[in-house]
């Protein structure tokens, strides 16, 4: 069930929509189920004539506004005295009696203070039915002793109530919001939407402007310049009167109220965390550390992916703030990526990071410090656009596909359902983007397949290295991919059998849709590091050998470290 209230000062007016045919005749039967008294007039159970059903409404209104009344010849009425709540039951929901409806009224109005249960000075209020599947009630805010009705945060308490109702009623448990979702487009914003032929309102678009450009600032005063440099955007700086920055307003050209002056937006308006405070604090607390100088400067996409890479592991441990704080930096990456990515793909790159946009807020307050290596990474990805061979994008979005999934844990064991929700809707776009985004590099690797001999010699090594996934990886499409990354890897000097350990060490393959794409990608990584000379890999071997070997060690390898003749015989092709 969800709750809708709103505030108003007109009770012949609410009362004269909620008795009439609706503004698309969708008023059917409305008939009252409930009162603060029990013995309300009801305009719906009268005669049909329509002077007896005006007068009967008359005489609900001045029953209803008779403390209001009151109140307002000792001067002590509220501008806002009209208290409306409109309830409706989930599609999925049977249709509950007028009797229900009734007792689900009056648990509400207790709830949030609008008539508690044993108050005699509690609100007046009548709970009307036009429809099966919701009942709006009507309050007067003036309580019998005229004094105001305590109902701050009515929707939080409401919200509550209903979610109890759902459970002992058996209803449709409603996924609820946390308050940290970004604002909602009005219905108005909507229709004029419509009405120019747009897409997206002016706030969903300004929203995607402004969260785009935090992904790539460097600081406060970046982010407000390349805000002013953004086509169609119109920019009005905030300073306190030391001339310190304080905070932005943003409009969308063309985008105007009846005055034809532009609608304003400031950053709070847009998102939570897109306040000036918020941005400044995500910033200036998670200064990046000055890059690497000298002959071997990390590629920041792969900086960037083992970044991503540890983003479960970080996701597991008992820091909540940190781990918000590298779902915070996770979804600037997805913001940055439709800048970066080939024309191609990136509509679904834009649709997995507006999505998953929810999943970057929580009622859990990040320490954005601990991210500072995926927001380093992302910023000088940003000088650095993907190859055109699309490797590295593919390899950067086979890892955050299972920093979605780990995300989408990690708010479900928290019960977050709105970010749960928004993972698995992101999660959709990031497979489909990372399915063609792979296409190609795969295709190039599979089209080198090395030898037949060469092959088989890497079979056994998959055998030893990660024998959990072994079959799972050798009929896999992308097992030629993986064998020419690991030929490719021993032509340049490196050992197959350390680096494919290495890389089936690095994480669990479990959370992987392909283990065979997710080594190639690993594979892929390790050899843009130098080759260890002839020296280091005797060394590394010898220690290898050590480590892995015990005192008592039998002479022959466990059996299930090798594959078969029948199943090295099946893989040669």
């Amino acid at each position: 069930m969800i709750a809708k209230i709103s505030s108003g000062k007109d009770t012949a007016g609410l009362i004269r929509y909620l008795y009439g045919p609706g503004r698309a005749n969708e008023h059917t039967d409305p008939h009252l189920v409930a009162s603060w008294d029990g013995f309300t007039p009801d305009p719906g159970r009268t005669d049909n004539a329509t002077a007896t059903a005006t007068a009967t409404r008359k005489l609900l209104v001045a029953d209803l506004d008779l403390h209001l009344k009151q109140a307002r010849r000792l001067g002590r009425a509220p501008k806002h005295h009209v208290w409306h709540c409109s309830i409706r039951a989930a599609p999925e929901d049977r249709t509950l009696s007028d009797t229900e409806w009734a007792t689900i009224a009056r648990r509400i109005v207790a709830a949030t203070g609008i008539a508690p249960d044993g108050d005699p000075d509690g609100c007046r209020w009548v709970a009307v039915r036009h429809a099966d599947d919701h009942i709006h009630i009507a309050a007067t805010t003036v309580r019998g002793d005229l004094r105001p009705a305590r109902h701050w945060n009515d929707y939080l308490t409401a919200d509550k109530e209903l979610a109890a109702i759902e459970e002992e009623y058996g209803l449709q448990q409603v996924v609820r919001g946390d308050r940290t979702a970004a604002k909602r487009p009005t219905r108005a914003e909507q229709e004029k939407t419509r009405r120019n032929g747009h897409a997206t309102t002016a706030r969903e678009c300004l929203r995607t402007t402004a969260r785009t450009a935090v992904s790539v600032a460097t600081s406060p005063e970046e982010f407000l310049g390349i805000l002013t440099a953004t086509d169609n955007v119109l920019v009005e700086i905030q300073r306190f009167p030391s001339g310190d920055l304080r905070g932005y307003k943003i409009a969308l050209k063309g985008d105007t109220n009846a005055a034809g002056e532009p609608i304003w937006y400031s950053g709070s308006k847009l998102a939570p965390d897109l306040s000036f405070p918020q941005i400044r604090d995500r910033l200036t607390s998670a200064n990046q550390p000055a890059q690497a100088t000298g002959p071997y400067r990390p590629d920041p996409w792969h900086q960037a992916t083992a970044a991503a890479e540890c983003i479960p592991g970080h996701l597991g441990q008992d820091d909540d703030a940190a781990a918000q704080a590298h779902i915070s930096a996770f979804g600037e990456a997805l913001d940055a990526l439709p800048l970066l990515a080939p024309q191609e793909i990136r509509p679904q790159l834009r649709q997995a990071a507006a999505a998953f946009e929810r999943a970057t807020r929580s009622r859990t307050r990040a320490e954005h410090e601990h991210a500072r290596a995926l927001r380093g990474a992302i910023r000088a990805m940003r000088t650095q656009p993907a190859p055109r061979d699309g490797a590295m994008l593919a390899m950067f979005l086979d890892v955050a596909v299972v920093a979605v999934i780990a995300a989408g844990r990690w708010h479900h064991l928290r019960q977050h359902g709105q970010q749960v929700i928004a993972t698995r809707q992101a999660l959709v776009h990031l497979q489909a983007a990372y399915d063609q985004a792979a296409e190609v590099p795969l295709a190039a690797l599979a089209h080198r397949k090395p030898p037949t001999s060469t092959v088989e010699r890497f079979v056994a090594l998959v055998y030893k290295a990660v024998p959990a996934h072994a079959e799972q990886v050798l009929d896999d499409p992308a097992w030629a991919p993986l064998a020419t990354a690991l030929a490719d890897a021993e032509a340049t000097g490196h050992e197959p059998a350390t680096l494919l350990q290495q890389a089936a060490d690095q994480r669990a393959l479990h959370d992987t849709r392909s283990p065979a794409r997710t080594l190639t990608w690993r594979i892929h990584r390790l050899t843009q590091r130098p080759a260890p000379s002839v020296r280091a890999r005797a060394a590394q071997a010898h220690t290898t050998t050590g480590a892995r070997t015990p005192r008592h060690a039998p002479m022959e390898p466990p059996t299930p470290h090798q594959p078969t003749a029948a199943q090295a015989q099946r893989h040669r092709r």
